[in-house]
């Protein structure tokens, strides 16, 4: 992504006007009020990787109301977890949110660490998710980068109607240059600038008739150009996917506490040889695991 500011774009402007904006107009959020904790902004960042807030919500409260603590979700089998973890989908993230609790209780004490290496070295957790705790549960000065923090600043600093695919190193260094040197002020900014995005310069239809930095945004000075550079691989149709399968495999595994035979699975979709690969999946990935003549959920 080319980062250069235009000549109207000052970074101290910038983030001091969207903290201020951010201040009056910030939705209402389980993990932004007072005394969330560090535990319950990790199970939200894990929860919020490509399902929509709406959708993360209900289940969060549930997820903590039962497991309150990294300890209480380690106690249970990995089961309980991606059977918790419903309809969310990617169910992955079930069993490294309860692989990355067992390891904060045996290696930290129960506490979910600050560190960002330490947080790097949890199951599941990126570098975007290891920057999210670090800042907005302990109060840490770090870039923090997201496809909505991406559009901002493609938009409003250089000028492109879309980011072209990530590149960490790039999308830190631009995010960095219009982060506050204040802590406070910084982690303020980071959750601006995703907001931002968010609810304003959405991907499709932008509201820029409302949005706090219109006056210094280079792509509304150039005139919205049309975006001609690169553009990331499109995830394939979810109807009739492998996906799909899966889902409705795990759908099936999650709705008892006995074995589900292969003539149950048959049941769930018409195209065997590719029910048997979605099957396969699952077992590679630790999702299902064969057991007293069928398939469960992994114990």
């Amino acid at each position: 992504m080319n980062v250069t500011p235009s000549p109207q774009t000052n970074a101290a402007s910038v983030s001091a006007t969207l903290n201020a904006w951010f201040t009056e107009n910030a939705r209402d959020l389980p993990w932004r009020r007072d005394g969330f904790g560090a535990w319950g902004i990790l199970v939200s960042e894990f929860m919020l990787q490509q399902t929509p807030v709406n959708r993360v919500i209900p289940r969060l409260e549930e997820w903590l109301a039962r497991w309150p603590t990294p300890a209480s979700l380690a106690a249970v089998p990995p089961s309980e977890a991606v059977r918790a973890w419903s309809s969310l989908g990617y169910p992955r993230r079930a069993l490294w949110l309860h692989a990355a609790a067992v390891q904060i209780t045996e290696l930290h004490g129960g506490v979910v660490p600050f560190d960002l290496d330490d947080l790097l070295a949890l199951t599941g957790i990126g570098d975007y998710t290891a920057r999210a705790v670090a800042t907005f549960a302990y109060g840490y000065r770090h870039p923090i980068v997201d496809t909505n923090t991406r559009r901002v600043i493609a938009r409003a600093i250089a000028g492109a109607g879309e980011p072209s695919p990530p590149s960490r190193g790039r999308d830190l260094e631009a995010m960095g240059t219009l982060l506050p040197q204040s802590a406070q002020e910084a982690a303020l900014f980071n959750a601006a600038i995703m907001e931002l995005g968010a609810v304003v310069c959405t991907s499709r239809s932008p509201h820029c008739d409302v949005c706090p930095i219109r006056n210094v945004c280079a792509w509304r000075a150039a005139d919205y150009p049309e975006y001609t550079g690169t553009r990331k691989a499109v995830q394939k149709k979810f109807e009739g996917s492998d996906r799909q399968v899966r889902g409705l495999i795990m759908a099936e595994l999650r709705s008892t506490h006995r074995s589900v035979t292969d003539a149950e699975l048959d049941m769930l979709w018409p195209d065997s040889v590719q029910l048997r690969r979605a099957l396969a999946s699952l077992l590679a990935d630790g999702l299902a695991m064969r057991a007293q003549g069928g398939y469960t959920l992994p114990v």
